[in-house]
């Protein structure tokens, strides 16, 4: 018999993980999936206690090609059909281009663009035949502008906004929605993992949880809304770099982005 079930990569910390608590507490079966097979486990058993619903995983790295079509012969397998497609892993990296390790920023591109495409087409033929399916893409507001110091991370994240939004236009007939969710700089281990501890732009203020923004994002999917921008000023800016003139909106975000 087929279950349906919700994934979420990226799912062992931050917001997938949060979105896994949520998913699983409005009575969803999960299908998580991450690189860290004891954070995975543990999240599993500990989501199956309190909700009762049914968690498995998949240790799985989205920089390998082969890694989506896995996931989704392992679904075909189970007799597992995807109603929701939460495509969430991701990360970032801070330093000059020229002083980047080239693999890195390549796996970068894997991950937070090309197994993002992947899934989305491997999942959405089935859910339109079914009639039915929700997808939620994390973007970020880094999308909006270019990203000096950051700039594959950028240039990804503007993909993922452009691309989910040409994809959610042809679903606007079918009883499919794309969500593309647009974080800003959140409190989370992404900071940490992108080398971002000495950044001005993780400097200040208190950062939003990764709970509240996954609390907002999912209200933002079940709602059907092509994108969502948690956070007044986050979406001020997403509109103010439309006015400033370019030059001058990179110098910004390099400014911002600095050492300090």
């Amino acid at each position: 018999m087929t279950k349906n079930i919700t994934i979420i990569t990226g799912a062992s910390s931050g917001i997938g993980l949060e979105l896994a608590w949520i998913l699983a507490s409005n009575n969803h079966n999960l299908l998580i999936i991450a690189r860290h097979e004891d954070k995975l486990n543990e999240l599993a058993k500990a989501i199956q206690i309190k909700h009762q619903v049914t968690v498995d995983y998949l240790v799985k790295d989205l920089s390998k090609p082969e890694s989506t079509q896995e996931i989704f012969k392992y679904c075909q397998e189970k007799q597992l059909f995807v109603d929701i497609l939460i495509n969430n892993a991701g990360f970032g990296d801070f330093c000059e281009f020229s002083d980047s390790n080239r693999q890195r920023q390549l796996d970068m591109i894997n991950v937070n663009i090309s197994s993002l495409v992947s899934l989305t087409h491997l999942f959405l033929k089935d859910m339109i035949n079914n009639n039915e399916g929700k997808i939620m893409n994390i973007a970020s507001a880094a999308a909006f502008q270019p990203g000096p110091l950051m700039s594959v991370y950028y240039a990804t994240k503007a993909f993922v906004l452009h691309f989910s939004e040409a994809i959610a236009n042809e679903l606007k007939d079918k009883n499919i929605t794309l969500t593309t969710i647009c974080p800003g700089p959140t409190a989370s281990n992404f900071k940490q993992s992108a080398n971002l501890n000495n950044s001005r732009l993780m400097k200040k203020r208190n950062l939003p949880s990764s709970r509240s923004v996954a609390e907002f994002s999912y209200q933002a999917m079940i709602k059907g809304r092509v994108i969502a921008i948690p956070g007044f000023s986050n979406w001020l800016l997403s509109k103010l770099v439309n006015i400033i003139p370019r030059p001058l909106v990179v110098k910004m975000v390099r400014k911002i982005q600095e050492k300090f």
